[in-house]
């Protein structure tokens, strides 16, 4: 009778045990707030528009702190036409049986209401100068290293300044980019404030200079995350661009991850466009050396993984009285970040906005997702190869679409509704070329697409890896930078990348003004994409060992998929090889199913291949063919 009570006793201590321990395990609800709203104001209405861009970007700096460990806050802001995106993903995974299906919400109805709730999250405010533009991205900074929100000193009684720092909830100013009388502390003169170092000449840039010695030098922020997003001046402009392109939203998972933020002009012989005044090539030299700190504190290993794009629509570009075209500005960008040691995730305007990646990155994800490729004897058997191993052309050119641009978290989420769920997905062929470090901030959505793709879904990297870069700028001696080789460190970076998603090609490789790959630069490539780059600066046709190399051609965007077609079959018409890539940005499924429909009528042997059989066989063509894999066919 003891030893039965003994048994019951230890019996309902372990169970009061198990059941503390699961409860100490439970998540906290997480909170929820639409900033829709925000989206709708009109020209004129200075007011509202001062308020969409507090409201998102204090909430977004509370979402990358109360979300940095776990995911606890969640907005409804971006949209893509009818499709209301972060609802879309919310939904998807609410579902039963889903990552958060057993999660509790509060859903709260205003901004006040969410600071107050997650109060205790926060050390208190840092507030920032309106009229240093600047000062709003060193506060992002600020915000992810202290743990404090970002709010804009605006002593409108209106204003969320007057409605959580002077009353309501009343958060302490911890820190202060504006004098307490509302005049600037930078100014472009002197000394900058708090440093013994003597002014750019630019209040803009001595705004950055001064994060750079108090935060980055001492060792403050983690340099191996950046962001490039637009600042104030979009106050300015906001009807440039969708609304949501203040890209405030995208701020969260940098400030969880406690990076930093710039907006710099990448141009060395002009001016900033945002801030005439200023010595030629005093932003571009800020950037270098924020890069350059980034580099040393990283000690030259790990690459800068950088959020954002130049706001081209707004600065540095002819669209703002500059000097260089869009493309230039972006290319000249990726070449200055690459001689640093880091790439982009490029949220680039059209579909930059993305909202809750600090709540997102927690999703679990598996170890790896495989990819089957093909072998001989299935070539053989879809009768592409005779039995004695030779090419079976039968006449036929061999298609291979470059499926894009997915170089870019905010693309990726904001497509997949739109795109990727088309019906007419899975009818043809298509080589979805997504870069693998978007997993970082979007990892739902690459799990998702992986989990849904049909057969004749196939997926490469997109440019240039894993992130955005130019490899050519990695190779020594190293242009602009004079750092020593890059790309070992390259081929660390991009592996485990490559090995957890499947991936075994680099659907292309912009070398834009870089130098081209040399042997060591198409090396690293082989260690980690060993079955085919498609760079920019190659020979037409190339074998370098046993890795296909295929010069690109050309882009192919044309709405109409009989136009589209057209350009296809003049340019195969043209060329001297039987293997042929084009590449598209943001085209549907049914385009492609158009577009290859189309081409049968002009041409029944032009045919379109899933990437293992086109890069397996162009592959074999350049072993049976010695001068297309040295690189002697023009």
């Amino acid at each position: 009778m003891k030893k039965s009570v003994f048994v019951l006793a230890f019996v309902l201590v372990v169970s009061s045990l198990y059941t503390v321990v699961a409860q100490s395990k439970k998540l906290p609800p997480v909170g929820m707030i639409d900033l829709g709203f925000t989206l709708q104001f009109e020209k004129g209405d200075q007011r509202a528009i001062n308020n969409a861009w507090d409201y998102v970007h204090t909430i977004a700096s509370l979402q990358g702190i109360v979300n940095r460990n776990t995911p606890q806050l969640y907005i409804f802001l971006i949209k893509n036409g009818s499709a209301d995106i972060d609802r879309y993903w919310w939904n998807k995974y609410r579902a039963p049986g889903k990552w958060l299906s057993k999660r509790d919400t509060v859903l709260y109805q205003n901004v006040v209401d969410v600071i107050s709730a997650y109060r205790n999250k926060i050390k208190g405010a840092v507030i920032y100068d309106p009229n240093v533009a600047a000062t709003s991205n060193v506060a992002s900074s600020i915000a992810g290293v202290e743990d404090l929100i970002v709010v804009r000193y605006d002593t409108d009684p209106e204003s969320l300044y007057s409605k959580i720092i002077t009353s309501g909830p009343k958060i302490p100013v911890r820190i202060s980019l504006v004098n307490k009388d509302g005049s600037s502390i930078f100014t472009g003169k002197g000394t900058i404030p708090g440093t013994t170092r003597a002014s750019s000449g630019s209040a803009k840039d001595d705004a950055y200079l001064w994060f750079l010695e108090k935060y980055m030098k001492t060792g403050r922020v983690n340099t191996k995350y950046g962001a490039y997003y637009i600042d104030q001046q979009w106050l300015k402009q906001p009807f440039l661009v969708n609304h949501n392109h203040h890209t405030l939203s995208n701020h969260d998972f940098f400030i969880s991850r406690r990076g930093f933020f710039f907006d710099l002009s990448p141009w060395a012989d002009e001016p900033a466009t945002d801030d005439p005044g200023q010595a030629v090539g005093t932003d571009v030299n800020t950037l270098k050396e924020i890069l350059l700190t980034a580099y040393n504190q990283n000690k030259g290993k790990d690459y800068a993984y950088l959020g954002g794009f130049p706001p081209w629509a707004f600065k540095y570009t002819q669209h703002a009285n500059g000097k260089h075209e869009d493309v230039a500005t972006e290319w000249e960008y990726s070449r200055i970040i690459s001689a640093y040691n880091a790439f982009k995730d490029a949220d680039a305007i059209g579909y930059g906005a993305l909202a809750n990646a600090s709540f997102w990155q927690h999703y679990p994800l598996k170890k790896e997702y495989k990819q089957n490729w093909t072998t001989p004897a299935e070539l053989q058997k879809k009768g592409y190869l005779t039995a004695d191993g030779k090419i079976d052309y039968k006449g036929r050119n061999f298609l291979i679409f470059y499926v894009g641009d997915y170089d870019a978290s905010s693309w990726v989420s904001q497509t997949t509704p739109t795109l990727w769920d088309s019906p007419d997905r899975g009818k043809v062929p298509m080589m979805w070329c997504i870069s693998p470090v978007l997993a970082e901030r979007v990892p739902m959505a690459l799990d998702y697409r992986r989990e849904t793709a049909s057969a004749n879904d196939y997926f490469a990297a997109a440019d240039n890896g894993a992130g955005y870069l130019m490899p050519g700028m990695l190779q020594v001696p190293r242009p602009i930078s004079g750092l020593p080789d890059g790309l070992d460190a390259w081929v660390a970076h991009n592996k485990p990348y490559y090995q957890q998603w499947g991936l075994t090609i680099t659907g292309f490789i912009i070398d834009g003004q870089a130098p081209p790959l040399n042997q060591k630069g198409l090396d690293a490539y082989a260690a980690f994409s060993p079955n085919g780059i498609v760079p920019q600066k190659v020979p037409l046709t190339l074998l370098h060992g046993d890795m296909p190399v295929m010069r690109s051609d050309a882009d192919v965007n044309q709405d109409d998929p009989k136009v589209a077609a057209r350009m296809v079959y003049d340019r195969i018409r043209d060329r001297k090889v039987p293997f042929h890539w084009f590449r598209n940005i943001l085209k549907s499924p049914s385009w492609y199913v158009q577009v290859v429909a189309e081409l049968k009528k002009l041409d029944p042997n032009i045919e379109l291949l899933t990437a293992p059989d086109f890069f397996e066989l162009y592959r074999i063509y350049l072993k049976q063919n010695p001068d297309a894999a040295k690189g002697k066919i023009k």
